[in-house]
């Protein structure tokens, strides 16, 4: 019985459709940012794709979205992640993404129709305040407190570190410990909290290695450092129950992971894409670079890079699509895209000379915002630990490793 790898019809037509929206429509309107405001730009890219049906790709079509299952959905975000604006315009931008499907999931009636349905309609948007200086990677290290004030309300006070997109948020999903006396990981929970508040204050936007765009504190919000004091939440705002804030975080998580991995492909492709547009032009000493070898075995090495990545994200589509655990396969692609769409872009700008190293081209501030990939949603070294310790569990339960090591492909 042979393996079936085809992508159902109806998939592989959005695909289409969302690879020629993004070529057609996004990657020319990124020009248009160096003349006009953001809004300018992105309203009608917006406008086009409801148009077209391209909307929240993961959200259920009850909500307005176009009610995707994990294999379309990633195959989608692959095509989105070629353009800054690819994302944006489907209003499926992280983290907005992730906090819309925590809501959607644990949620309340009047937390959906007060918070969800802005978010979704592409009028709000939302950030998640969870990190700490004190705790970083470990989450269970939060000092931020929640504190019941009679029956109403809860006051949180504490500090947050990296809030990603807090500056243009109208939401903040905020982790706070509610119970210190609870088991390690009953001890957080989620609040919704409405912005701008004077118990949430951005200190600053934390600066970072990354070049940044005329248009890049509004698009992406920047990395804030927050202040959080005496801040009044009402009891209606806590979302999906007290001492579950810990879980329903490694969930949302789990997602952005995924979706930095399905980002990171489509950036890494294009990335390939321009430097074999480079290298079939180029001549040096009187040959076309794409006919030396030693530029053909770096090409191959991207491609082979590339496939393995696009491989690891269908197959933890499946996964998902079936309902089985993706934690092990999580951590591993989380941390391989973050390597392989690095080592795309750095031979994309060797192969383009000098011209990869100025700004004339997007790969130069490409490469320093991928560094980021090892670091956010868990650095590399707190999943490794994760996945040896799975390797190590595998081999005493089963008397071999291959349950961790992608041995139950199918």
């Amino acid at each position: 019985m042979s393996i079936d790898f085809e992508i159902p019809a109806e998939a592989k037509a959005i695909r289409e459709k969302v690879r020629k929206f993004v070529h057609d429509e996004c990657i020319p309107a990124e020009k248009e940012l160096d003349t006009k405001p953001l809004p300018e730009v992105l309203g009608p890219l917006r406008k086009k794709a409801r148009a077209q049906g391209l909307w929240c790709p993961f959200v259920p079509k009850e909500y307005g979205g176009m009610g995707l299952g994990p294999l379309a959905n990633a195959l989608v975000q692959m095509e989105l992640g070629e353009s800054m604006l690819g994302a944006l315009a489907l209003n499926t931008q992280g983290p907005d993404d992730a906090s819309m499907m925590t809501i959607l999931a644990h949620g309340t009636e009047y937390q959906k129709e007060k918070f969800l349905k802005p978010l979704l309609n592409g009028e709000k948007r939302i950030c998640f305040s969870m990190t700490e200086k004190a705790a970083g990677a470990d989450a269970t290290g939060m000092q931020t407190t929640a504190v019941k004030d009679g029956n109403e309300n809860y006051i949180l006070n504490g500090e947050k570190w990296f809030s990603s997109s807090a500056s243009v948020a109208d939401l903040a999903l905020v982790m706070a410990k509610t119970d210190p006396n609870a088991p390690r990981h009953k001890q957080y929970s989620t609040f919704i909290v409405e912005l701008p508040n004077p118990g949430y204050k951005i200190k600053r936007n934390v600066a970072n290695m990354a070049i940044e765009g005329p248009h890049d504190d509004v698009i992406h919000g920047g990395h804030s450092e927050i202040e959080i004091r005496d801040l009044k939440v009402p009891a209606d705002n806590l979302l999906g129950g007290e001492g579950n804030g810990f879980n329903m975080g490694q969930h949302r998580l789990a997602y952005g992971r995924l979706r930095h991995g399905m980002h990171n492909v489509a950036k890494a492709q294009r990335a390939l894409d321009m430097a074999v547009a480079h290298v079939t032009k180029r001549s040096t000493f009187g040959q076309l670079l794409a006919d030396r070898q030693a530029v053909q075995f770096m090409l191959a090495d991207c491609a082979s890079e590339l496939y393995i990545g696009r491989l690891m994200l269908l197959h933890i589509a499946y996964k998902a699509e079936k309902g089985l655990d993706i934690r092990q396969e999580n951590s591993i692609a989380k941390i391989f895209h973050a390597h392989m769409v690095h080592k795309v872009i750095d031979t994309a700008i060797q192969l383009h000379g000098a011209l990869g190293f100025s700004q004339d081209t997007p790969l130069a501030k490409w490469y320093t915002q991928v560094r980021s990939q090892r670091l956010v949603d868990g650095p590399d070294e707190v999943h490794k630990w994760k996945i040896g310790k799975n390797v190590i569990k595998a081999f005493r339960e089963h008397g071999t490793t291959a349950s961790a090591a992608g041995g139950d492909l199918l």
